[in-house]
């Protein structure tokens, strides 16, 4: 009987550290998916703080307000290659390899989905040499994170799912081994060989088995991949895409499994540095249109109405050939908006985009007014992701597309002082 006091106690002691130890959430802020933590107090704030309790006394709690350092910065050429980039880049703060699509069943339904992970690193690649010989098995720098969702566009829903785990133990990693790379987190996966990437989901209300094929080779956004993201050489990311896939796979929504097959987009990005003080959020665009030409663009929204003037984006032709889209080449108008019934975030629902050097007049409006993502257990953010349709000319040509379009920031301004 006493023992069991004692262990109620002990559990106690144990419970009140946690949470004096690790307020914080996880909260994205650079690039679109860069993770700092935020304060505040809610589920994913437990849950977090369990994480960081178990991983060790060695762990640096990033706190908003200062700088990163000791990490590796991205200021000059990534020199990326490949297969190797494809891998982890531990030492760099934040990464994540993302994926997104919109598919077709053989009756013709439509189907959004998407899949994310993130690579956070928690202490800098010094901090390791305090730690105990041998370490822990359970001790880690990384932290993986994952977001999962379908948009089934007939059915009018929106699903989602998240995950969470340490690098420890073999429940969450990158396993690269040339010329094939695996990104996993519990039994999520994306597997990235030289011919195709295999993705895998399976959760609760649903599931899927996509085999993404690409069209074209990689695409270096910015200057040959360094993408510059503020006013310094070191707010900057390491940044490519598979703008075009070929997908066919399978995907299962509350027990039915349907044939799909249609287009997919992949981004790899990593990087250190924190947004500059002032931006509130970001609208990314990837847009897939019908004569083989894709579109990434990218607005960094300034807390003043304004955007950024490292805002812009790239074009790639029908033969993977790139064109850089500066902020004074393109213009984008919100033509409606939608209101969060959960949130109470006011979106934006409908575009009007302007491309002038490539003579592109463009609308693009949601296939779903709510695609909105709620993160709680994991990085605790709210933004709009989903799936989209587009309509418009090209030198006065009918052209049309697919796409998706991420919203971060509306549900609530990102806390990034500096």
């Amino acid at each position: 009987m006493r023992m069991d006091i004692l262990k109620s106690a002990f559990l106690v002691l144990h419970l009140i550290r946690i949470w004096f130890r690790g307020i914080f959430l996880f909260n994205m802020v650079t690039d679109r998916h860069t993770t700092c933590f935020r304060r505040g107090f809610n589920k994913a704030t437990v849950i977090t703080s369990l994480i960081l309790f178990v991983i060790g006394p060695h762990f640096d709690c990033p706190v908003l307000a200062v700088e990163p350092t000791g990490y590796f910065p991205v200021t000059g050429p990534c020199n990326l290659e490949f297969p190797k980039d494809h891998g982890a880049h531990p030492g760099y703060r934040t990464e994540w390899w993302y994926y997104t699509g919109n598919l077709r069943s053989d009756t013709g339904d439509l189907y959004g989905f998407q899949l994310t992970f993130f690579r956070r690193q928690i202490s800098p690649p010094g901090a390791a040499k305090a730690w105990p010989n041998p370490p822990s098995a359970w001790r880690t720098q990384q932290i993986y994170l994952a977001h999962a969702a379908v948009s089934d566009v007939a059915g009018k829903r929106h699903l989602q799912a998240e995950l969470v785990s340490r690098e420890a133990l073999t429940m969450a990693g990158v396993l690269h081994r040339p010329p094939e790379t695996v990104v996993y987190l519990k039994s999520w996966s994306a597997r990235i060989g030289p011919e195709a990437q295999v993705l895998k989901v399976d959760t609760d209300e649903f599931s899927y088995e996509l085999t993404l094929k690409p069209a074209k080779p990689p695409v270096l956004h910015g200057r040959a991949g360094y993408s510059q993201k503020g006013s310094s050489s070191e707010r900057a990311s390491c940044y490519y895409s598979y703008t075009r896939h070929e997908v066919e796979g399978r995907l299962t929504i509350a027990g039915k499994t349907v044939a799909v097959s249609g287009q997919g987009w992949m981004d790899h990005e990593f990087s250190t540095a924190l947004l500059e003080p002032g931006i509130e959020g970001w609208d990314w665009f990837s847009l897939q249109l019908s004569d083989r030409t894709e579109i990434m663009l990218f607005l960094l929204r300034k807390d003043d109405g304004g955007v950024s003037s490292v805002s812009g984006g790239t074009f790639v032709d029908p033969e993977g050939k790139t064109r850089t889209i500066g902020k004074d080449e393109f213009a984008v108008t919100i033509l409606d908006t939608w209101k969060s019934p959960y949130s109470k975030a006011v979106y934006p629902a409908r575009w009007r985009l302007r491309i002038f050097p490539f003579s592109l007049d463009l609308t693009i409006f949601p296939n779903l007014a709510d695609q909105e993502m709620q993160t709680f257990e994991s990085t605790g953010v709210t933004y709009w992701e989903g799936s989209v349709s587009i309509r418009g000319t090209r030198d006065a040509n009918p052209i049309k597309g697919l796409g998706y379009v991420e919203l971060t920031g509306y549900a609530e301004s990102f806390d990034i002082p500096m």
